[in-house]
């Protein structure tokens, strides 16, 4: 593994969060450049949760200039979702049991392994910085008391396969696979990411549900549309979500 071209490193031994520092040094980055900590003290995940870091864990976060419309630059979770199953492919040597779960996280054996969460700033004419973060759990599995009921039980990747890398190993794997399939959006678009994750998706063909604040869905996957989309066969007929968790 080599580390890409065109992209920054840059190693913390201690930060609260690295998509604050992401944000804090966003304006003075001259490209691409990923943060690395050693330890989170204040990690969070998608709608303010927590996300818990023990000593050892992956918790990163790329600082990026997206091109093109607010909602393209979304479309990065389907990217960086590839680029984690790819990372922990390169450093097991297996693939056996990793699949993605829409929207942003990346499960082994049928457990969390990996969270993403993308943050934005804009300058008034769309998104200025998109800010990529990602957890892993490489050797230890969070605090399980604070699950939410159903939600998807936490594993690691040492627990389930044995192999145990590095945070630093890791980051190499998962920026070379992010610089990868990034290369291919911006040249052919969405489409090719799609159908790379739909290859990997958990549950596709079969019954979930969509949970928001304010309803739920029930339905058959069918697909991820061309927007990002969920995409469920419904007993009144096909839905379209933007953004749910989802159950099964």
């Amino acid at each position: 593994m080599s580390w890409p071209a065109g992209y920054g490193k840059r190693v913390l031994a201690e930060v609260d969060s690295t998509l604050n520092e992401a944000a804090r040094i966003a304006n003075e980055l001259a490209g691409p450049e990923w943060i690395l900590a050693l330890r989170q003290t204040q990690g969070r995940g998608r709608r303010g949760r927590d996300w818990k870091d023990p000593k050892g864990n992956f918790a990163a976060t790329l600082v990026m200039r997206p091109e093109g419309a607010p909602d393209q630059a979304a479309l990065r979770s389907f990217v960086a979702a590839l680029a984690v199953y790819d990372a922990c492919v390169a450093v097991t040597g297996r693939s056996e049991g990793l699949s993605l779960k829409w929207p942003n996280d990346v499960l082994l054996k049928g457990g969390k392994l990996a969270g993403i969460l993308l943050e934005s700033a804009g300058n008034g004419k769309g998104v200025s910085h998109l800010f990529v973060g990602i957890g892993v759990n490489l050797v230890e599995t969070p605090m399980k008391e604070w699950l939410e009921p159903g939600a998807v039980w936490p594993v690691s990747l040492l627990s389930e396969t044995g192999v145990q890398v590095t945070p630093e190993e890791f980051l190499e794997a998962v920026a070379g696979a992010f610089a990868r399939y990034e290369q291919q959006f911006a040249t052919y678009g969405f489409e090719p990411i799609r159908t790379e994750w739909l290859a990997r998706a958990a549950k596709l063909g079969e019954v979930i549900s969509a949970r928001t604040a304010s309803s739920e869905t029930e339905g058959t996957f069918e697909t991820v549309d061309a927007s990002g989309n969920l995409v469920l066969n419904t007993a009144k007929g096909r839905v379209s979500i933007p953004a749910a968790d989802i159950y099964f």
